[in-house]
């Protein structure tokens, strides 16, 4: 299954976020049983700002940005597969 990277921008704040991401786990086994969400990193700007970067599987883009506008409340600012994933330890030094 293909993996992408979601970059969001949300119109709520930080405390709003537990609610925001139970209704994105909802919609998500509701209406889109065959993505997955697997991980967020969650960051606030100095202005207070929430942006969260998703890694989803799913079958196409197109899925993930239908649930992303299911869920409103915020900017898709950009949608990308996911090519590969690395660690430091992929790159030894000896």
């Amino acid at each position: 299954m293909t993996k992408f990277l979601i970059e969001r921008k949300f119109h709520v704040g930080e405390a709003d976020m537990p609610e925001v991401s139970r209704r994105s786990k909802r919609i998500a086994i509701d209406s889109y049983p065959e993505i997955t969400w697997l991980h967020s990193h969650v960051v606030v700007d100095s202005a207070g700002t929430v942006k969260t970067y998703c890694i989803y599987e799913a079958p196409t883009e197109e899925i993930v940005r239908a649930h992303a506008d299911e869920l409103g409340l915020h900017d898709v600012e950009g949608v990308y597969e996911v090519a590969g994933d690395v660690t430091p330890d992929d790159f030894p030094l000896d």
